[in-house]
């Protein structure tokens, strides 16, 4: 009995013994933990203070960076919202009323569009397109401030779509807006247009000129002719801007808003300033203008299909398709093309002769042909034409005539 007892107190001893360590290893590493974290959490709490301190100087620094009215600029050191102050008053809401037999009797419709006011040597008229106030009646004038006046179409241009009106509204309504020449205008060049796009009066979108000496047809006021030397912009436009200015950043007119494309985005287009300049006073004191020259011919633009398919060397210029019988080209001895080429983008009458130049001018395609011609030359004015016919090259002098009235 002593023995075993023995033996279990010795048993006793042992397991007491070897469980000491253990039991000290393991408070050992909770006082370890315990103090650790608490250095950690301190640690944490100084980094996550000086973290917060140097947010507060950020948002200190920025508040006296950036003002509670913050005016927004834009090239050249532009406001945008004071080029807005200083030219809205002069952009005004033109409302008209179209009569139209039909079946049913007559249906009367509304028409609306964009102007802008323009001094005329001390003379104050309306500017718009001719598009906006064709066939009109009862048209009004609406200014900024919601004052609404009679207007009369005093004169219109088809061709340029463009049309002058004279308003009832007194003197201190009629502020002006300075034209400058289109001639200074650069691809990239930022612009601004302010209108009323589906009737939302005194909207302002900015964009970019696109390119310059684009050709639009509307077909439907000008008898079949094109409407040349075109701005094309990425300004937004949309029914309702049209006759509305088209601004540069120093708040003078560049252009005049005109037309889109159906379902493009940013894609415009304004008749030049130097086409209103040109044509403003004709239109207010004659009624219309009649001074776009005439050529007497119809044509496409050259291109490496045709040129193979004609045996020429060159791919780029005006191809003759139609001479007039008669007009100007005709009679000069330019030739029309003879042989139907089918092609991708439809049938084309080749055989013609290529232009490549006017007064010794590069023409590449319709659009440069039609806008140098729309920009530099006149109705009896003398013009040497470049061409390209079996592979030679020769000048042919044309005296220019001057284009019909639509029909």
């Amino acid at each position: 009995m002593v023995s075993e007892l023995g033996k279990v107190s010795s048993r006793s001893k042992i397991r007491h013994t070897t469980r000491f360590p253990l039991t000290l290893v393991e408070v050992t590493l909770v006082v370890g933990l315990l103090v650790g974290g608490i250095l950690g959490y301190s640690v944490t709490i100084q980094e996550t203070n000086r973290l917060q301190n140097q947010v507060s100087e950020l948002q200190n620094q920025i508040s006296h960076l950036q003002p509670e009215n913050v005016t927004y600029i834009a090239g050249d050191n532009t406001s945008l919202s004071s080029l807005y102050e200083e030219t809205k008053d002069s952009v005004v809401v033109i409302q008209g009323v179209i009569s139209q037999s039909t079946i049913f009797g007559t249906q009367y419709y509304q028409v609306q569009g964009s102007g802008f006011v323009y001094d005329l040597e001390g003379r104050m008229v309306v500017v718009t397109n001719f598009h906006v106030v064709d066939g009109a009646e009862n048209i009004t004038a609406t200014f900024s401030d919601g004052n609404a006046y009679a207007a009369t179409v005093l004169g219109s241009d088809a061709y340029a779509d463009l049309a002058a009106l004279s308003t009832e509204a007194p003197e201190n309504e009629l502020k002006s807006l300075q034209i400058a020449s289109s001639s200074t205008l650069k691809v990239g060049d930022p612009v601004v247009a302010i209108g009323s796009p589906f009737g939302l009066s005194g909207s302002m979108t900015v964009g970019i000129v696109s390119q310059l000496g684009r050709t639009i047809n509307e077909s439907t006021t000008t008898g079949g002719f094109s409407i040349a030397n075109i701005i094309q912009t990425s300004v937004q436009i949309n029914p309702g801007n049209s006759g509305g200015p088209l601004l540069n950043y120093q708040g003078q007119v560049v252009g005049i808003t005109t037309a889109i494309v159906a379902n493009s985005q940013g894609l415009g287009f304004a008749v030049p300033s130097n086409t209103i300049l040109r044509e403003i006073g004709s239109l207010v004191e004659t009624g219309s203008y009649t001074q776009h020259s005439w050529l007497g011919v119809s044509g496409t633009d050259m291109n490496y299909e045709i040129a193979n398919a004609m045996g020429e060397n060159v791919t780029y210029g005006w191809l003759l398709t139609q001479v007039v019988s008669g007009g100007p080209a005709d009679k000069a001895g330019l030739r029309a093309g003879t042989e139907q080429l089918h092609t991708p983008a439809g049938t084309v009458l080749i055989g013609g002769d290529i232009m490549i130049a006017l007064d010794g001018v590069r023409i590449a395609n319709g659009d440069e042909l039609l806008s140098y011609s729309e920009e530099r030359t006149l109705p009896g004015q003398t013009i040497n034409i470049t061409i390209v016919r079996d592979n030679q090259t020769m000048n042919i002098p044309v005296v220019l005539g001057t284009r019909p009235p639509p029909s």
